[in-house]
């Protein structure tokens, strides 16, 4: 079993587009998201009809959350910049319909598969104890425990953070999915390919250019 793992596509459609054509160089079997999925844009709408195209797995994010659950109207700016963010956001809840509002609401804050060999994986936007909270590549093994908690998946998944990285902390390994749409370094997209066997699971990480 093959799986494409992404997260914080953030409404980038053409990066979600490269990413997948990109993968069928791969071949993969199932499609996981690991949150914001459209928030703040430019594509929203498109990048769900892909998602729902390819029958993603999908996890629900901090921005999804906002978007699905806060009222625009109680919300107070203090900045231009939030003002610019609420004004999308209303623009965007118009956009997508209650439909899709009333799903990304009801998206699951973590999501565990089954491997060949045995282990567990979770996928999760923050982190197993707060799918607000993320885990970043810098958190030292006590920071990183405190956040994983009593998870029992021997793999973790996560979004979030936009930076791709790899930890091994005893039986546990953990992957940062990065970003599609928000990669700190422009005109790149993160992918990652989990390859899972019976007798073990491979990790492959890599970039997508973006044109």
């Amino acid at each position: 079993m093959r799986f494409l793992c992404i997260s914080d596509i953030h409404g980038s459609a053409s990066a979600l587009e490269a990413v997948l054509a990109e993968a069928k160089h791969w071949g993969y079997d199932q499609l996981l998201c690991g949150g914001d999925h459209l928030f703040p844009g430019p594509q929203p709408l498109e990048v769900w009809k892909l998602l729902l195209e390819h029958q993603a797995v999908c996890v629900q994010g901090a921005g999804d959350h906002a978007l699905a659950r806060l009222d625009p109207r109680r919300i107070v700016p203090q900045t231009p910049a939030e003002q610019e963010r609420l004004a999308r956001m209303m623009a965007m809840r118009t956009e997508l319909g209650e439909l899709i509002l009333a799903r990304l609401g009801r998206l699951p804050p973590i999501a565990r598969l089954s491997l060949e060999s045995g282990h567990e994986m979770a996928v999760v936007h923050g982190s197993p104890m707060d799918p607000l909270e993320p885990i970043s590549h810098d958190l030292s093994d006590e920071e990183i425990g405190s956040l994983v908690g009593h998870e029992a998946a021997e793999l973790i998944l996560c979004g979030g953070s936009h930076v791709p990285f790899q930890r091994q902390i005893e039986d546990l390994r953990l992957v940062g999915l990065g970003s599609v749409g928000e990669a700190l370094t422009p005109g790149i997209a993160h992918a990652t390919i989990v390859t899972s066997l019976t007798t073990q699971t491979s990790i492959e990480q890599y970039e997508v250019a973006l044109s």
